[in-house]
């Protein structure tokens, strides 16, 4: 069965927004820096990593309500000044549509789920999944689904020095299990996602509790019993954050329940609508990326045949 990639898609179109000047433009004058560097960024990874099978994940809610119940300060830093939205920068708004009618004419495939993030959406299809996977993302949080047949390629360092992070890769970078990646940042918090940890709790104490208890649930468990085995001072912290440590980890572990139909995933050497396809290269003036993934696509596709004797 051939590896599918999943793509978190706003980690990306985001990632290429910054890396992109706002100077690169369409024909009328509008920034498409960030269409351009998302088509560009995926040509780079579909030829490098030849998947069969390719999706871009969404965020059709990039808050959820069940998370910030949770954790009432989860990206609480990142919502728009007086309103609910997220703050977006404004030449990258009107970006997002544009690049998902770009990939829609290409026959890209893109998931997403009311209510639900694309790190809900990306966990549900990699749990789903019997075959290879291979998830791009820059959110650390993912580094959760890694597994012997799953492996995170990180993007903190950009494309072009992708960290392969397999569950030894995980284990060797944060001293923790892959699996327990999420109690591991449920302990030490994360200001990127307003997650505030156990005070008085850093890295290197998180991830002794994680590698000595297991679960948040476990280390807990451990506090109230008096268990030995607490680096100094931190059976009194976590005793003390009960009521944190009984919500957080819903917020931070991915969902696997989410309700995402079945996609038809598999790349295509052909575009799904050649007209409207050549209609917003000719408007946004994105020929070359365009050009560049549809080759990467088609080597990827030669590449899957020859592996299958075709």
């Amino acid at each position: 069965m051939s590896t599918l990639m999943l793509v978190d898609a706003a980690s990306m179109y985001f990632r290429a927004f910054y890396a992109v000047p706002e100077s690169v433009t369409s024909p009328d004058g509008r920034p498409v820096n960030a269409i351009r560097g998302f088509l560009d960024m995926n040509a780079v990874l579909v030829e490098r990593r030849r998947p069969g099978r390719w999706v871009a994940c969404l965020d059709l809610d990039w808050r959820p309500a069940f998370r910030v119940e949770l954790v009432p300060s989860y990206k609480a830093h990142r919502l728009a000044g007086g309103g609910d939205g997220e703050a977006v920068p404004d030449a990258l708004a009107p970006q997002v549509p544009l690049l998902l009618d770009v990939l829609a004419a290409l026959g890209l495939a893109t998931a997403g789920a009311e209510g639900f993030e694309a790190d809900d959406v990306i966990a549900t299809l990699a749990a789903r999944e019997p075959g290879r996977v291979e998830i791009v993302t820059g959110d650390r949080d993912l580094l959760a689904l890694a597994t012997e047949r799953t492996t995170v390629l990180y993007t903190g360092r950009g494309i072009a020095n992708l960290a392969e992070m397999t569950p030894q890769a995980v284990q060797g970078k944060y001293g923790v299990p892959a699996e327990h990646y999420a109690d591991f940042a449920v302990l030490r918090g994360d200001p990127s996602d307003g997650l505030p940890g156990v005070s008085g709790v850093g890295e290197k104490t998180a991830a002794a509790l994680v590698a000595r208890f297991g679960s948040v649930e476990d280390i807990v468990a451990a506090a109230e019993a008096g268990a030995d085995g607490f680096p100094v001072g931190s059976r009194a912290r976590v005793l003390a954050a009960r009521d944190y440590l009984a919500k957080a980890p819903g917020a931070v572990r991915g969902r696997l329940d989410v309700p995402v139909p079945a996609i038809d995933d598999v790349l295509s050497a052909r575009p799904a609508d050649e007209q409207r396809l050549a209609d917003l290269v000719s408007e946004l003036g994105i020929e070359s990326p365009v050009t560049r993934l549809r080759a990467a696509i088609q080597a990827a596709i030669r590449s899957q045949d020859d592996r299958a004797g075709l």
